[in-house]
């Protein structure tokens, strides 16, 4: 049936008929194939139809008695028949008025039918034979044609004039409400909606219905199409309606005769009621704002607004309940206005304080970026110190005990055990190894390169076959490593095509104290090998950055002609304001308030050259009037008698953009200093390379041997190896096994201060620029010891002292990097600040993304771990949960107008439970779409 109620209404109807004796029930096969033909001939929704075949098999035979033996009263060609008869333009007067006397019986008979008769029955009813939806259509139309007879004619009416009569008789009766009911019920099933919907006069004869004088069925038509309204696509349908509304009935605005017969009909409450909540749906129930505002000013130039005001005080309860719900939907547009001006005021301040911030923060970063400076200063100066200490300490040791540490130096070439870490820090022996005092201590003190060398120590004998203890090697420096063993790997493992540092180049670098070979205890490496074993891999990429040469832009040549340097000239003095005399003056006193550094500057490029001067003193020496000269050519001459022209202008130059300068460049030397020094004191960065140098010899080892350490350009690479099933890399690796065995360290890049900003620096650059300066302050004190001017006093005194601070910040930076980098086995010829720094720039930035991906892996495998659980729970639950997404992922594929019988219904009777309100009803899917719909949602 079409509703929830139908099932039991055609229960009542069949059961309240005469029952026979009850035949014997049949074997179970066939009492369910004939309970399965019964259930799909009552077409009822699911929930209903597990509910009856809940029944135990004497119900669902007593139901198939029942439905078998009820017989429908009449076929639905019975009903078209008589609606074509009254249609028919031949019959006489006479004989239409004997025949419509029992239309509107036969009308309400056919209403109940389409109600209570199976699914088959409507589809019949509606099929291309009979056409039934096109019978009752062009009834509809007949019966309400004398309504409208003076207005436009209609294409679907015969404008004649016993049509026109028949029509007047038709209007006094109630077939026009019987027909709406008849198409109410025709579109609460889905198909017959479907029919509806598509049919081109349907809908708009249900609107032009309106006209009747019967305020029931104005009620009836409202409340229709108000449930249409909610339905998807439904609400571009009831507009056009109205648009065919105004045409025919000659409307000026649209709903101008719906708000006529709103403020007219003030004696009855349920058309009332419906019109009122007609209009909050037909308004408020649009998505698009602009579009919803505008539908409301059609009702506010129809007056409603003033309509409603005088029915504020309506003693209708359930007016009151319609009028409040419009009220609350209503969108003012002037407070969206100054909400939205407000917004604008807001936002306009909050850029304002975002760049107040912007500013304050980075005052605030240079300040704390100038105190780590200083704590860095400090600590560079107590290792130096230290150093100190640790020289004197050796050249004392090797002069008091100089026999002894070659003793103890021998047998430690003979059958140490200690890991190169112990034994590689001091150059060439150390004290006697069992002192626990000053020996053990000067082992890893690293010598400063301006003491005196201690005389190497005595070769060392060859370590006896079998005498046990790992092999050594001692170099040149006097460094011994350990020889590292190959590793036999139980996979075939891709090479890290890294660039590994020779075992002579390790001593004073990074790697100097690591042990990979401890590290690989604490690891997985089956899982390692694994994960990471070749497989149908083709070769590594050697990906090692390669050198592009930049052309070199050839410097352009410009030449001047006379004309065009004095008309140049001239433009540069407009900008000025100011005569030659004050001009000159100014800079013979090095005036920078009375003409700015920027024109002094520009100036610099009419500095005369000897020919102009030749040409000028000539002029002099001819004594021609210098009235005569023009406005430039008089500046030049006046511009060419100040002595050392040049040295000024360079001085006032300098002494102008000193201050900028100073800015400029403190905040990059000091990123350089901290960026260098944090670099090379974080132990949680070298716990990192311990691990990639670990994971790099497992799996390089059995392919190219051991190495001690590798080229920081190696850390790129980290990228390109891949694990066997190409959905993770050695650096994601890398991050798994810092989160699992080493938490401590994932955060090794919050130990490393501003290497982004000492990665955007030229070092060389910068040191150049502060040799400007220097050089320019030299220039300023030997123009001082000519001429001592106040000016040029008080700049020196006040900004000698900060030149002399950037000077020493240059110095310690550039010692600073040149440590770094000779720590992690560079030479900073090769390797400048701007191809060191972007290395760890790029490093860091890959390790977090890495981290951000292993994490969403993980949660990903979890939210897939759990959904396994919950599918395991039983095989209906999964079926159901499989149902119900082909039902999400093709729901909005479906028909427009596609939903479930008995929508319209629901729809109509929640909209009497509780009014609509724009904020919690969302049109585009809210009955038709969702199957799960319920009257519980209201």
């Amino acid at each position: 049936m079409g509703n929830a109620e139908s099932m039991e209404t055609q229960l009542a109807v069949i059961r309240s008929r005469a029952a026979p004796v009850r035949l014997p029930m049949p074997d179970p096969a066939e009492l369910e194939e004939r309970f399965s033909i019964a259930l799909n001939s009552m077409n009822l929704p699911p929930d209903k139809v597990r509910l009856l075949r809940s029944y135990d098999n004497d119900k669902k035979w007593e139901l198939i008695c029942d439905q078998e033996r009820f017989q429908v009263k009449n076929p639905p060609h019975t009903y078209i028949q008589k609606l074509r008869g009254f249609l028919d333009p031949a019959v006489t007067r006479k004989k239409f008025r004997r025949r419509v006397q029992e239309s509107t019986q036969m009308l309400r008979e056919l209403e109940i039918s389409l109600r209570t008769n199976h699914i088959g029955w409507v589809r019949e009813f509606l099929n291309e034979e009979n056409r039934g939806l096109d019978v009752l259509v062009e009834y509809l139309s007949f019966a309400q044609y004398a309504v409208t007879s003076a207005m436009v004619t209609r294409s679907n009416t015969l404008p004649s004039r016993r049509t026109l009569k028949n029509s007047r008789l038709v209007c006094k009766k109630d077939d026009v409400h019987v027909c709406v009911m008849c198409l109410r019920a025709i579109m609460n099933y889905q198909y017959g909606f479907n029919m509806v919907m598509s049919h081109p006069h349907a809908v708009n004869e249900i609107a032009l219905s309106l006209n009747n004088r019967n305020p029931r069925t104005k009620a009836l038509v409202l409340e229709l199409l108000a449930a249409v309204c909610l339905v998807r696509g439904g609400h571009e349908i009831i507009l056009s309606a109205f648009d065919h509304f105004k045409t025919v009935c000659s409307e000026s605005m649209r709903f101008e005769k719906l708000m006529e017969h709103f403020k007219n009909e003030d004696d009855n409450i349920d058309f009332l009621v419906a019109c009122m909540q007609f209009i909050n749906i037909v308004v408020h129930s649009v998505e698009d704002m602009n579009f919803r505002v505008h539908l409301q000013y059609d009702f506010t130039k129809l007056n409603l607004d003033e309509h409603l005001e005088r029915l504020k005080h309506t003693e209708s309860d359930r007016l009151q309940v319609q009028i409040q719900a419009y009220l609350d939907n209503v969108f003012d547009v002037g407070t969206l206005l100054e909400d939205a001006e407000t917004k604008t005021a807001a936002l306009e301040r909050v850029e304002e304080l975002e760049e107040s911030i912007g500013t304050r923060l980075l005052d605030v970063e240079n300040e704390a970026m100038l105190k780590i400076v200083e704590l860095e200063k400090q600590l560079m100066q107590t290792n130096k110190e230290l150093d100190h200490v640790r020289v004197s300490v050796v050249e004392k040791i090797f002069k008091h005990q100089l026999p002894g540490a070659h003793l103890a130096a021998d047998r430690s070439g003979e059958g140490s055990d200690d890991p190169p870490s112990e034994s590689s820090g001091a150059t060439g022996s150390g004290g006697p190894a069992g002192d626990g005092g000053v020996g053990d201590s000067v082992r890893d003190m690293p010598l400063s390169s301006s003491a005196p060398n201690p005389p190497p120590p005595p070769p060392v004998a060859p370590a006896l076959p079998g005498s046990g203890g790992s092999p050594t090697v001692i170099f040149n420096s006097g460094t011994s490593v350990k020889i590292k063993k190959p590793i036999q790997t139980k996979f075939r493992m891709p090479v890290l095509n890294w660039v590994a540092l020779k075992p002579s180049q390790i001593n004073g670098t990074v790697f100097n104290d690591i042990d990979d070979e401890a590290i690989l205890q604490d690891l997985n490496v089956e899982e390692f090998e694994e994960m990471f074993k070749t497989k149908a891999q083709g070769p590594a990429v050697d990906l090692t950055l390669s050198r592009q040469k930049v052309p070199q832009k050839a410097p352009s040549k410009v030449s001047l002609l006379e004309a065009n340097r004095s008309k140049n000239l001239a433009i540069t003095l407009r900008k000025a304001g100011q005569g030659p005399e004050v001009i000159c003056r100014a800079i013979h006193t090095f005036d920078l308030r009375t003409v700015r550094v920027d024109f002094v500057e520009c100036l610099m490029r009419f500095l005369p050259t000897e020919a102009e001067v030749k040409l000028l003193r000539q002029y002099e020496r001819d004594r021609k009037p210098p009235e005569a000269l023009s406005d430039e050519d008089r500046f030049m001459m006046q511009f060419s008698r100040i002595e050392r022209l040049n040295q000024r202008m360079s001085i006032m130059t300098f002494m102008g953009n000193f201050a900028d300068n100073v800015q400029m460049l403190t905040p990059q030397l000091h990123a350089m200093i901290a960026a260098s020094v944090s670099i090379k004191s974080s132990q949680k960065l070298k716990k990192i390379l311990e691990i990639i140098l670990a994971l790099g010899n497992y799996m390089n080892s059995s392919k190219r041997g051991a190495v001690y350490g590798f080229k920081l350009q190696s850390l790129d690479l980290l990228l390109e190896t891949k694990s066997t099933d190409r959905k993770q890399t050695l650096l994601h690796y890398i991050a798994n096994v810092v989160r699992d065995k080493y938490p401590a360290k994932c955060l090794f890049y919050n130990e490393l201060h501003y290497v982004d900003k000492a990665a955007a620096v030229s070092l060389e650059n910068v040191l150049c620029d502060v040799k400007e300066l220097q050089r320019g302050m030299e220039l300023t004190w030997r123009e001082f010891s000519v001429q001592h001017n106040a000016i040029l006093k008080d700049f020196i005194s006040r900004h000698e002292s900060r030149l002399s601070k950037l000077l020493e910040d240059a110095r310690i930076a550039e010692d600073a990097f040149e440590d770094v980098v000779k720590f992690f086995g560079e030479s900073s010829k090769t390797m400048p600040p701007s191809v060191f720094f972007p290395i760890f720039v790029r490093f860091i930035k890959a390790y977090r993304l890495a981290e951000e991906e292993n994490e969403q892996r993980r949660r990903q495998e979890q939210i897939l771990l759990e959904k396994m659980e919950q599918e395991d729970q039983g095989k209906r639950q999964q079926q159901e949960l499989l149902t119900e997404l082909r039902r999400k992922q093709g729901k909005d594929s479906r028909h427009v107008y596609e939903g479930k019988d008995g929508a319209i219904e629901d729809i109509i009777t929640a909209l009497k439970a509780v009014p609509f309100t724009a904020r919690s009803a969302k049109r585009s899917s809210r009955f038709f779409c969702d199957p799960a719909h319920s009257e519980e949602h209201y």
